[in-house]
């Protein structure tokens, strides 16, 4: 039986991975002190409509999480396990069984990074490099996954040297002795460069020379745009420049047919005195064009209409990252699921679709049984774990002290914390999805661009009334203590009577 769902699990990879265009995933890193749990992170995943994702490990939790949802996975094997791969095809071997083997088909392994910038930051494992990319491959022919899981390693841009203009660029050469083996690899076995690009850190790095607009993606007149003096190609945007310098630096030792993806691209949107441009406003303008200029197959100058896949840098701020405050602002969103920005996507599709101009929200339904919103009221500021302080008497939304009000309230702050998931704007009925804003006076509900209400996601549906979940949000019980005795008295005579 397991060999005909690997066997279905080749046939549809192989259906899917011929002539794809160009899409946009995003990474995930772990360094929260709030860290989601994985099923949380694959209904965020889910409802931006994110099918490609990079995760830095292999956690074991995250590939359950990712199994049966179609999102194609590239997983890595970190720096510290190099050594140990890179010099046993045992243990490789060991790793991909313990790794690929045990969740294909399941989950949709798409490649293996070996490794993350090493030649960059981890020179002294440079030597073994290639050959734990052989050890790991082997052991997909083995397993005979090879032409449908890839094997490659994410290299910094700052191996290319003299990066612009682009078709003077070249690898340091310094690292001739592995890129040469490595580009044959990549080659022969039909895999991809991977690329990390920071237009950020280019422009940050050249005190002014690279303008701020060109590192954005804004428009240029004709006049500022930059041209290369070899081929009289235009360049409009670093991104570009910088994708087509390690074409030019592939081509430079011989390697003209290995395609490029970029495993890691962004824009911080915070940072201190020394960082002005790390702005919510540049953040949101880098990826928000990035997103339009990727999945409008523009290609680059030098490869027009050729797909550059992309993964942003990154699906959460990480704040336990150390390093300057922009290291930890590089996210999409935040740990409980808000967006940091809104991204300014209209007609891009639907991928990280967080754009206002799709905004629903959860209300109760008009003219529903009042008992019944009361018990759904009760579960959401309890088991559903929304935090309900807003509506406590002195607070934003207390008034109007209306079941109604206040059931409209905590539906909102379910849904959005469940990431407006089918089936999260239920609850037995009495709620209803609407476009219109439902926010009052100084009550902002959750979803409208205020930060009222937890937003965790999940992956729960709204309940019917059935559920056995227990908890809720600690600072809801923290507000007042009278009324969490009270809730915790109707939560256990709610639990007594539907149970």
């Amino acid at each position: 039986m397991g060999l005909v769902f690997l066997g279905l699990f080749l046939m549809v990879v192989s259906a899917t991975s011929a002539d794809e265009a160009a899409f946009v995933g995003v990474n995930i890193g772990t360094a929260l002190s709030d860290m989601p749990d994985p099923t949380q992170v694959v209904a965020l995943l889910k409802a931006q409509q994110i099918h490609h994702v990079r995760l830095y490990d292999t956690d074991q939790a995250m590939l359950r999480a990712l199994a049966n949802t179609g999102i194609r996975v590239i997983v890595s094997v970190p720096n510290d396990q190099l050594l140990g791969i890179g010099q046993s095809n045992a243990t490789a071997a060991n790793w991909v069984s313990r790794n690929i083997l045990a969740h294909v088909p399941a989950t949709n392994i798409s490649a293996i990074a070996v490794g993350s910038e090493v030649l960059a930051t981890l020179p002294n494992a440079a030597p073994i490099l290639v050959s734990a990319m052989n050890f790991i491959h082997s052991a997909l022919v083995a397993a005979n996954l090879d032409s449908h899981i890839k094997v490659s390693t994410p290299h910094s841009s700052s191996i290319i040297l003299d990066s612009f203009p682009p078709s003077q660029a070249f690898f340091n050469r310094t690292w001739d002795p592995v890129m040469v083996p490595l580009l044959k690899f990549l080659q022969s076995t039909g895999s991809y460069l991977m690329l990390n690009v920071y237009p950020y850190y280019d422009y940050m790095q050249t005190n002014g020379a690279i303008p701020l607009d060109y590192a954005l993606f804004r428009p240029l007149l004709p006049t500022k745009e930059a041209v290369d003096p070899n081929t009289l190609l235009h360049y409009t945007n670093v991104f570009d420049a910088v994708v087509d310098a390690a074409y030019f630096a592939m081509s430079y030792l011989n390697f003209t047919n290995i395609p490029i993806t970029v495993t890691e691209s962004g824009w911080p949107s915070k940072g201190d005195s020394s960082e002005p441009d790390t702005t919510l406003d540049n953040a949101n303008t880098y990826n928000s064009n990035l997103i339009r200029h990727i999945l409008n197959n523009t290609g680059t100058p030098k490869h027009p209409g050729i797909a550059v896949s992309t993964y942003i840098y990154e699906l959460y701020n990480e704040d336990l990252r150390p390093g300057p405050i922009s290291e930890k602002n590089w996210g999409l969103f935040d740990a409980n699921g808000v967006p940091v920005y809104i991204l300014h996507l209209t007609g891009s599709g639907t991928v990280l679709a967080n754009d206002t101009t799709n905004q629903t929200y959860c209300v109760a339904r008009e003219g529903a049984d009042k008992k019944m919103l009361q018990a759904a009221l009760d579960w959401a500021c309890g088991p559903g774990k929304v935090d309900c302080s807003p509506l406590l008497q002195g607070q934003p939304c207390y008034e109007p002290d209306t079941v109604v009000a206040h059931a409209s309230y905590a539906f909102d702050a379910y849904y959005h914390r469940m990431a407006m998931g089918d089936g999260t704007c239920n609850f037995n009925g009495v709620a209803t999805i609407t476009t219109t804003d439902p926010s009052h006076a100084s009550c902002i509900f959750p979803g409208s661009g205020g930060r009222n209400g937890t937003f965790v996601n999940g992956s729960a549906l709204a309940p019917s009334f059935n559920s056995t979940t227990s908890g809720c949000s600690p600072r809801f019980f923290q507000s007042e203590h009278f009324y969490m005795l009270s809730v915790l008295f109707v939560v256990v005579l709610w639990t007594a009577v539907y149970l």
